[in-house]
């Protein structure tokens, strides 16, 4: 992956929370030993991540937090910007709206309206509920944003093993996955789905985590043709191996790969998110097709 180093980055899509929320650099509370935390903890942390704002739905309030992008925009402007974390992940954020602000209405007659994306730290107040680190990165319907502690990426290097550059903005083309599923009413018709079938739920949670994987694998497609507001392109290149890269986070995260890594029994009836081979699939459908509308899938067979 070659980013362009001429491209304008831009700000204005993401807020900076670090630091609001009273835990600026702490990282996320997530322990690598034994104890409560511990593996278990690394497990929830990832079942609930890439989940699309699946938690405190019922819970709409607005913490009344503002952001502060003024040090994230003089990062951002500097020479060396691509080297920071943030400043790289607020140019994936653009690329991901740039591809849906054509795709969209090109695939599904929709026009995309923009989320932002929340860089917190530690804890968010959010209008699905209270967060803290732990969730890992989310989509929040109920506000159509973003939220994510960027050391979530340590954990899923260092204690998932999907260390892999690419992996960041896989992990976000899948949150703004849902954010193209809240604006086509699909997140909402499953919910409802849900409500009149419980029995599987989560059979329908796991199609739709698995049409936000292959949305983002559209999005990987399409990413060298993104570009910034005067026409200046943000990637120059994506190989192979960095699609690779994305697989491998997909497949690291599925459910039965989070069971195995916790030594507990691998349960298809109790998956949310899908399987390795099934989220590989997906990514790889997207991917392969660079078409959103190939993503159909609660249509058939997963």
């Amino acid at each position: 992956m070659e980013l362009n180093e001429n491209a304008r980055i831009d700000t204005s899509q993401v807020e900076d929370r670090r630091g609001s929320g009273g835990g600026a650099g702490m990282g996320i509370p997530i322990p690598i030993g034994g104890g409560r935390g511990g593996i278990i903890g690394i497990v929830i942390a990832v079942l609930v991540a890439l989940v699309g704002g699946g938690f405190g739905l019922n819970a709409a309030i607005d913490g009344g937090e503002q952001g502060d992008n003024t040090a994230l925009e003089q990062r951002c402007a500097a020479d060396d910007a691509l080297q920071q974390l943030d400043c790289r992940n607020t140019l994936y954020v653009n690329s991901i709206q740039a591809y849906w602000r054509r795709a969209l209405p090109e695939a599904f007659g929709e026009q995309y309206r923009p989320s932002k994306t929340i860089f917190f730290s530690q804890r968010v107040n959010t209008r699905c509920g209270a967060a803290d680190s732990g969730v890992g990165p989310f989509y929040c319907p109920a506000d159509h944003q973003v939220y994510i502690d960027l050391t979530f990426y340590r954990v899923l290097a260092d204690q998932l093993g999907a260390a892999g550059e690419f992996a960041q903005p896989y992990v976000l083309a899948h949150e703004y996955g849902h954010h193209v599923q809240n604006l086509l009413g699909t997140e909402a018709q499953m919910r409802r789905q849900q409500q009149r079938d419980p029995g599987n739920a989560n059979t329908l949670s796991v199609r739709l985590e698995l049409q936000a994987d292959c949305y983002a694998g559209a999005w990987a497609k399409n990413a060298t043709g993104t570009a910034d507001e005067t026409g200046e392109k943000l990637f120059k290149s994506i190989s192979e191996q960095d699609i690779s890269q994305a697989i491998d986070a997909a497949e690291k995260i599925g459910d039965d790969a989070i069971s195995e890594r916790a030594n507990r029994p691998v349960n298809p009836e109790e998956f949310t998110h899908g399987s390795s081979a099934q989220r590989k699939r997906w990514f790889t459908q997207g991917y392969s097709t660079g078409d959103p509308k190939s993503c159909d899938t609660f249509g058939g067979s997963i």
